[in-house]
């Protein structure tokens, strides 16, 4: 219980900045005499993805609102700076960053000489995203990692090479992962833990495995109110990665963060991969023009292009492996667009000896996330027990209740808890800013996110290897 009340305050703490806007920060920014509360300066890498600017669309107390930005310069950049300009002149809490650009081919060795910042944020191609994080951090630089910090296994030796220079140099490495502050993922992991609501955690078996997620992500969407320009290199999986080790590690990650909170997962003992496959998304020219405004596929994608007009994404990925004895399954997918009114979709179904935690996100939904406790008896000893497990964590999470739904009971959420997808990176920004001040992160962190990171580019090797294709 105390856990669940340290995370639910952290979770309120959040949400309050996220609502208020940061007026501190704002009038910090404004030159209010706040400027020594400073304590963190940001500088932003070569941003090549939306996830940059989302970083900075609040503010934050502590954080120079002046941010170096290092880049070769190009679309990708100007995507960047378009973005963090619409923030700060958005009517309703504006921000009020500064970003000061330095743009040339050697951005990288430019950034670690100068040091005008303690922070690096990164979020983009994913190439040399890993040997981007292991100078940074060998530099003595923080860093917040986008996912994916590593695509393939030889990336995924490279971070382990990281972490260990980030513990000696007294920094931290932390990457995103916003699916964590997602109201229906935090109360399926609080239902878990209750034994009189869910019982324990089944082992479950290769055909029916215990846990089970899913979600499908969409290349054609719309961020910050415009439609997403993607570049044309994040249909290449050599530059963004497969969906398994894209993606795939936010699934990953959940499996991890709710069957087994705050344990430090050692992958070498505590991971088996069992089967692994990937297959394709075909995208017309038409569709990918429409996504990356570029006329024709690029020459490093012609590999993947049949007959002249057809493009073979590397987009889809499904792991079974075992985690701490359990069987659990990840799929990943990616689609052209949702259907109208809809997004991004999760799936996610948990088995307990008492019951199934499943969060659903389909039509019936209206494409909202909802979140299912479906007993393995209805009894009336268990709806009594379970009002009164509900009615306890109200106390955390005011406002939530249950209703009755087929097969069990739906858990009713207060809109007030859904802050949105883009909202989550600056939940996620203020956690590292709190294990910033601490100088360290939870003790589990470092293990799970090579845990992490071993699946997903593993489970890679494994597809790649089954689809006849060499291991990147």
């Amino acid at each position: 219980m105390q856990m669940i009340r340290y995370g639910a305050i952290l979770f309120f703490s959040q949400l309050l900045l996220v609502q208020k806007g940061r007026c501190q920060s704002m009038d910090m920014a404004k030159g209010s005499g706040k400027e020594r509360a400073a304590t963190v300066r940001l500088i932003t890498l070569d941003p090549g993805h939306f996830h940059a600017a989302l970083v900075q669309k609040s503010m934050y107390p502590v954080i120079d609102p002046v941010v170096h930005v290092y880049a070769p310069g190009g679309p990708e950049l100007q995507a960047h700076l378009n973005l963090v300009k619409q923030y700060n002149g958005r009517a309703e809490n504006p921000t009020h960053w500064t970003e000061q650009v330095y743009e040339g081919r050697d951005y990288l060795n430019k950034m670690i000489a100068e040091k005008k910042g303690n922070v690096v944020v990164m979020a983009g191609n994913n190439r040399l995203k890993t040997e981007y994080i292991k100078q940074a951090v060998d530099a003595g630089l923080n860093v917040l990692g986008d996912k994916p910090m590593a695509i393939n296994m030889e990336g995924f030796r490279l971070l382990e090479k990281a972490f260990a220079a980030a513990a000696r140099n007294n920094v931290l490495l932390y990457d995103i992962m916003t699916e964590r502050l997602e109201i229906t993922n935090i109360l399926q992991k609080e239902l878990a833990q209750l034994p009189e609501v869910f019982g324990r955690l089944k082992k479950g078996s290769v055909e029916d495995p215990a846990v089970q997620m899913e979600s499908v992500h969409f290349f054609y969407k719309y961020v910050s109110g415009q439609a997403l320009t993607r570049p044309d290199w994040f249909f290449d999986p050599a530059q963004q990665g497969d969906a398994l080790a894209d993606v795939g590690t936010h699934l990953i990650d959940l499996v991890q963060w709710e069957c087994f909170p705050q344990a430090a997962i050692d992958y070498k003992k505590d991971i088996s991969i069992l089967s692994a496959r990937s297959w394709p998304t075909p995208l017309t020219l038409s569709q990918f023009k429409n996504i990356t405004k570029k006329d024709a596929f690029p020459s490093f994608l012609k590999q993947y292009v049949k007959s002249d007009t057809l493009l073979q994404t590397h987009a889809n990925g499904e792991v079974n492996y075992i985690l701490k004895g359990t069987f659990a399954r990840v799929t990943a997918r990616w689609e052209y667009k949702a259907p109208d009114g809809s997004g991004d979709t999760h799936h996610s179904l948990l088995k307990g000896t008492k019951a199934a935690l499943e969060i659903r996100q389909g039509a019936e939904e209206n494409y909202q996330p909802t979140l299912y406790i479906l007993p393995v008896a209805r009894t009336k000893g268990y709806a009594e027990g379970l009002q009164r497990a509900i009615s306890k964590l109200a106390k955390t999470y005011p406002g939530i209740a249950v209703e009755e739904a087929q097969g069990g009971w739906k858990v009713n959420i207060p809109q007030t808890y859904k802050v949105g997808h883009e909202a989550h990176f600056a939940q996620v920004m203020e956690r590292y800013l709190q294990y910033l001040k601490q100088k360290k992160l939870p003790s589990w962190e470092v293990p799970g996110m090579l845990a992490k990171y071993y699946t997903a580019t593993k489970a890679l090797q494994v597809a790649q290897a089954g689809n006849g294709l060499h291991a990147q």
